[in-house]
Parts: structure tokens; sequence; C-alpha cells
């Protein structure tokens, strides 16, 4: 089982950047792919991102590609997203993912563990 703990959140101005970071313990962080998802107020879960083992295939979801960027450090078992240009509906609670295996998909199918998330709020 892996732990999954996110931070980096907090309350940015629109067109602003902010990066999130995870660092996952407790499982062989390398082997497995990762995601970044999140649920903003009212809303159904979105993917976000998602990136493979070797970090050579990532997805984004439609809404922030172009503006988003995920990536891993195997060294230090982390992953990160990197956020710019960021909307007010970019806010929401953003979490963490680890798929069940090496290969990412552009979806939450496969993902067996999950953190708790941070909340990032895009407002003036």
């Amino acid at each position: 089982q892996v732990q999954l703990v996110e931070s980096g959140g907090g309350l940015v101005q629109p067109g602003g950047s902010l990066r999130l970071a995870c660092a996952a313990s407790g499982r062989t962080f390398s082997r497995f792919a990762m995601g970044w998802f999140r649920v903003a107020p009212g809303k159904e879960r979105e993917f976000v991102a998602s990136i493979s083992w070797t970090g050579s295939t990532t997805y984004y979801g439609d809404s922030v590609k172009g503006r988003f960027t995920i990536s891993r450090d195997n060294a230090k078992n982390t992953v990160s997203l990197q956020m710019a240009s960021l909307k007010p509906e970019d806010t929401a609670v953003y979490y963490c993912a680890q798929y069940d295996s090496a290969a990412p998909r552009p979806g939450p199918y496969g993902v067996d563990s999950w953190g708790k998330g941070t909340l990032v709020t895009v407002s003036s």
C-alpha cells in the first residue's frame, strides 16, 4: 500500500502560477504511473494529468492542456504538477493518485491509491 501526501495548494490570482507536489511512501514509487485529478465545487471528479513510470509518456485533460505540466522525480519519490495561466475555473481540490501499473491512462481507470487532496483557489 502506498501513502500519498499532497502539498502546495493555496490562493492564487487569475493568470498566476502554482506548483503542487505529491510525496509517496510505502510502495516502490518508480514502478507505477502517477496522476493528478481534481474536484471543483459542485462538480464531479476530473482527470488532470498522468505520467508513466519513466516520465516519458504523459496525458493531460483538455481543460489544462498547454497550461499544466506533470513531472516526477523517482529518486525523491515525488510527482509534481506545475500550473500556469490559472483561471477561476481551476479552483478545486487536487488529488494525487497512483496507478496499478507502469503505464498511465487518461483517466481514473487503474488508479488504486489516492491522496487526501490539497485545495487550490484561483481568485482576485
